[in-house]
């Protein structure tokens, strides 16, 4: 194992970086959210098509680059340094390990080339150590009726991945109704997402919810990360140039102080966050069960400790840029506002911290 990045990985990191400083800076992206249509379908379009991040989880059979979590985890960072509003989470993520693992060959060779987003349909508040609720029944095995709520991606699928127990159904976006509702991060809409009446079809195979949301709680974390280095990176700037009593406000020690504990904070998020994605990287086609328990435990220590972090940072920076870390002009309030979604996604710090008792086999307190 090694936590360094790979010069692949740093080439990788390279590519999206610049493609996203062109065409994803902080004002596009406020006047995307200004608009009421964050998504950047056509961004996301440059990305697959260009670069292949949409297949990167996919095998080299299907299309796809054959790649491994290590290279998701180093995209996910720089799409959570820019806070791009793109699908990559849920579409290439979540919907694609999902369809991996239930070995449904067709959609995910539309996947890979990013000519089909799909998102699954479950909440993005919902834990990997809880079943899911059973909002949604299946009518005679033939007709789908309920709703799921807060899923995220629906409003820019083509496909919808449904899990019902423990069958996963293929559903075409058009045939659901999808209404997006009001959501602290204005970068990631959430959208409630119901079924009347709609064609079910056949299950395209078994779902495994705790596997799949426990890997992407453990990538979120990467995301979480570059949230993180962004606000620390844009506020030891600016600290450099503020001026007080003719001074740079950075010369000050208590501000020095704060700085270097949020560098610690980062620093420790970054090698959770790539212990996670080095130990994920060997999940897809591997079924033995040690091997599943590391990186499921490597996930829940990535989750809780990133998902804090990023917060912390954030609220810190805000606090340190002063008067216009306090306005709408500045994206700092994007950053904040991911960081705190992100923190309850795909379970929250506590129900991370509860999962590493068990999973490391430690004692509760008396």
């Amino acid at each position: 194992m090694t936590l360094l990045y790979t010069e692949v990985e740093e080439e990788l990191r390279a590519s999206v970086r610049d493609l996203l400083a062109d065409r994803c800076g902080a004002d596009a992206v406020l006047g995307r959210v200004e608009s009421g249509a964050p998504y950047d379908m056509g961004l996301w379009r440059t990305l697959s098509r260009d670069i292949g991040v949409a297949g990167l989880l996919v095998p080299e059979e299907y299309g796809g680059a054959g790649a491994s979590a290590r290279e998701v985890a180093v995209v996910l960072e720089e799409l959570g340094r820019a806070v791009a509003p793109l699908p990559f989470l849920t579409s290439s993520v979540l919907a694609t390990t999902a369809l991996l693992w239930a070995g449904e060959e067709d959609l995910i060779r539309e996947l890979a080339s990013g000519e089909t987003t799909a998102a699954l349909a479950v909440s993005l508040a919902a834990s990997p150590y809880r079943p899911l609720p059973e909002t949604v029944t299946v009518t005679d095995g033939r007709t789908l009726n309920g709703e799921v709520r807060a899923v995220a991606g629906a409003d820019v699928a083509d496909v919808l991945l449904l899990p019902v127990g423990t069958a996963l159904y293929r559903v075409a976006a058009e045939d659901v109704r999808i209404d997006v509702v009001p959501s602290l991060d204005l970068t990631r809409p959430i959208a409630t997402v119901t079924f009347s009446g709609t064609p079910a079809g056949e299950a395209i195979g078994r779902f495994d919810a705790r596997r799949v949301l426990s890997l992407g709680a453990g990538l979120l974390a990467s995301e979480q990360l570059g949230v993180a280095e962004w606000c620390l990176s844009t506020t030891l700037a600016y600290i450099k140039e503020r001026r007080q009593f003719a001074r740079p406000v950075g010369s000050f020690q208590a501000i020095k102080h704060r700085m270097a504990d949020l560098w610690l904070d980062v620093v420790r998020a970054r090698a959770a966050a790539r212990n996670a994605a080095d130990l994920l990287a060997t999940d897809l086609g591997v079924s033995d069960e040690g091997a599943a328990g590391d990186r499921e435990l490597a996930a829940a220590v990535a989750a809780s400790w990133c998902s804090e972090v990023a917060v912390r940072v954030a609220e810190e920076s805000v606090q340190l840029h002063g008067g216009i870390g306090m306005t709408w002009e500045h994206p700092l309030h994007l950053y904040l506002k991911r960081a705190k979604s992100t923190e309850i996604a795909l379970g929250t710090p506590g129900a991370h911290r509860e999962a590493l008792a068990d999973l490391a086999d430690l004692p509760g307190p008396a």
